[in-house]
């Protein structure tokens, strides 16, 4: 069990979307927040509530995971807990015009998997100092079973599935107190998914169900329709497979 009640927790891409529920929710509950993005304007008005610090900082550049860990560390030693929520979402057949794309494959890679990666590697030695510390990678129940016009960032959310638990293997054997989570998040009603939106979950309800997952100090949350996707998947890749494969969009 991990109360997040009081606690300073850094959350990237908080200015919109889950983000920025996420914000609103750790703010409910206490929390300091330390909020990275990229929207400076927004970032500003942000920092105007009690309890929030920002940076702006650009997840698709090398040195920015560094750039935040120095901050956390020179003036956040407290911090308690990383929420990796910033992604980006390229719609796109790769089989189309592929070589116009290879640009946009390194952007989404960095900014989904590599960057939430050396991000935490670089947050270990000020969380591992906490008496009780919090990771969680917000993935997708597209890293169970892809669809067809997100390839890359398919892929992303299941290398950082598959991360979130190689690491939690390693926080262990030290003996840290950190506690790994995933959220395999649902369709949200965000500017980063394509679809109507009232089929889509509203991320003020996606957050509050991250939060109530961690707390509850569960390993992996599956949010909204990703619970029953994963109990098709676990009877039945093919089929979950089959379920997410007829769908489609992106046209170029």
């Amino acid at each position: 069990m991990m109360k997040l009640d009081g606690k300073k927790i850094l959350v990237t891409g908080g200015t919109r979307g889950i983000g920025a529920a996420l914000v609103d929710g750790l703010l409910e509950k206490g929390c300091e927040v330390l909020v990275v993005a990229r929207d400076e304007a927004a970032l500003a008005k942000l920092a105007e509530r009690e309890g929030v610090s920002t940076l702006a900082a650009d997840l698709a550049e090398p040195d920015t995971p560094r750039i935040i860990a120095r901050w956390v560390a020179d003036e956040h030693s407290d911090c308690a807990g990383l929420i990796n929520n910033a992604a980006i979402m390229d719609h796109t057949f790769l089989t189309r015009s592929p070589l116009t794309k290879l640009d946009r494959i390194e952007r989404e890679v960095t900014i989904n998997l590599i960057a939430p990666i050396q991000l935490t590697a670089a947050l270990l030695p000020v969380l591992s100092a906490q008496p009780e510390a919090v990771i969680v990678n917000i993935t997708s129940g597209l890293a169970l079973s892809p669809i067809p016009n997100a390839a890359t960032y398919c892929a992303t959310k299941a290398g950082l599935s598959i991360f979130t638990k190689a690491l939690r293997y390693q926080v262990v054997a030290e003996g840290w107190n950190i506690q790994l989570s995933e959220a395999m998040m649902t369709l949200v009603d965000t500017s980063l998914s394509e679809g109507d939106p009232l089929r889509k979950y509203a991320p003020a309800a996606a957050a509050r169900d991250v939060l109530r997952g961690v707390e509850k100090g569960k390993k992996v949350i599956y949010i909204e329709k990703v619970k029953l996707l994963h109990r098709i998947w676990r009877i039945s890749p093919a089929i979950a497979d089959r379920i997410m494969g007829s769908h489609s969009g992106a046209t170029a």
